[in-house]
């Protein structure tokens, strides 16, 4: 699974997989907290659909954080003041790059999370059609 699929995953989840997947690798390994969670700003991209140009729309506030596990670096940014989630995701990413064992078995933990999300979003936007209105044109 890629490094992108996986943590839209884990932010879009409520976060408790993060906890639950970051906790097995801090109570197995050595984690070395390289940059606390600390907040900043970056540039938000946006594609202008006519001329196919990007530009910068403005700026959010991020939550980024790196650990070190077995001399690989990880890091964890998130949208927002989410220290916890972005030191969560600091963890796996350094578990990932580190290729523990326990990564393998989080595949399937991850699919299934992506299936709820999948669910819960199709759900909301049936609530959301129930709402449409539709305009018919009258003939004259």
């Amino acid at each position: 699974m890629k490094r992108r699929r996986r943590t839209e995953i884990l932010i879009q989840e409520n976060g408790q997989l993060a906890q639950e997947l970051a906790e097995t690798i801090i109570d197995a390994y050595e984690c070395k907290e390289i940059l606390a969670p600390q907040y900043g700003l970056t540039m938000i991209k946006m594609r202008e659909s006519a001329k196919k140009s990007l530009f910068y729309i403005g700026e959010v506030l991020i939550t980024e954080a790196k650990v070190e596990i077995n001399n690989c670096i990880g890091l964890g940014i998130v949208v927002g003041m989410e220290d916890e989630l972005a030191k969560h995701l600091a963890i796996i990413d350094a578990a990932y790059k580190a290729k523990l064992p326990e990564t393998i078995t989080w595949r399937n933990q991850l699919i299934e999370a992506e299936k709820q999300i999948i669910k819960e979003h199709a759900k909301k936007q049936a609530e959301l059609f129930k709402t449409k209105v539709n305009f018919e044109t009258m003939e004259i």
